[in-house]
């Protein structure tokens, strides 16, 4: 597994079209978690944040548009960008799934062709490196496609992970990022890498940041973790 591969929670209580949308997530280059009701789906966010998920509205004892108020009244999970699968046509249903917090609302039957592209639109917002976007903060400039960084128009050599670590840092500025978030992030889940290791990584791309002069943009919160800016 590509440790920067996206993640989707699919969560569909029907086991055809929850395979359907998992298959053609994992063509798309996904990391597909799957859960068959509300409350495995809540269990699951706590132990694996993804990015985005898919939710089924009508699913039996927790419904989707109840998940859907829990994990939007969160402060860890309200920007989890959530696309609502349902078979209600009427746009009151449409408003009420909105007004609940869902970011986008997809009436079945749904081509999986449009919903694929609509995932997307959802990780441009949440995690532009992964779709080949360029990001920019301050006077760093990253192309995601190219894989090429400057800085006030210099060009800067980075390795492989510390590439991966400023993509992560310039997607979310501010952010604070702990050890163990940065390893699954940047190193992936399936791998153990010691947490002393992120130290080493994030030296790396300071020096890396500073090679032609210019502050640190890269900030230590002390027992918290790195944050950029």
């Amino acid at each position: 597994m590509a440790a920067d591969q996206p993640t989707v929670l699919v969560v569909e209580d029907e086991l055809a079209q929850r395979e359907v949308l998992s298959y053609n997530l994992e063509a798309e280059g996904f990391r597909v978690l799957k859960a068959e009701n509300g409350e495995e789906a809540l269990l699951l966010v706590e132990e694996d944040t993804p990015d985005i998920i898919v939710l089924d509205w009508m699913m039996p004892n927790l419904s989707g548009i109840e998940v859907c108020r829990r994990l939007k009244t969160r402060p860890e999970t309200r920007s989890i960008p959530i696309i609502m699968l349902s078979a209600r046509s009427e746009e009151v249903d449409k408003v009420r799934g909105l007004e609940t917090g869902a970011d986008d609302y997809v009436v079945k039957p749904y081509s999986v062709i449009e919903l694929m592209a609509r995932v997307r639109t959802q990780l441009r917002r949440v995690r532009p490196s992964t779709v080949g976007l360029r990001l920019e903060y301050e006077d760093i400039v990253l192309d995601a496609e190219t894989h090429k960084v400057s800085r006030s128009e210099q060009p800067l050599k980075l390795g492989p992970t510390e590439f991966r670590l400023l993509s992560t840092f310039m997607e979310k500025p501010g952010r604070v990022w702990s050890r163990e978030q940065l390893l699954d992030r940047v190193w992936g889940r399936d791998i153990y890498v010691d947490t002393r290791t992120v130290d080493v990584h994030i030296g790396r791309l300071r020096k890396a940041l500073t090679q032609h002069g210019g502050d640190d943009p890269v900030r230590t919160v002390r027992g918290a973790g790195y944050a950029l800016g």
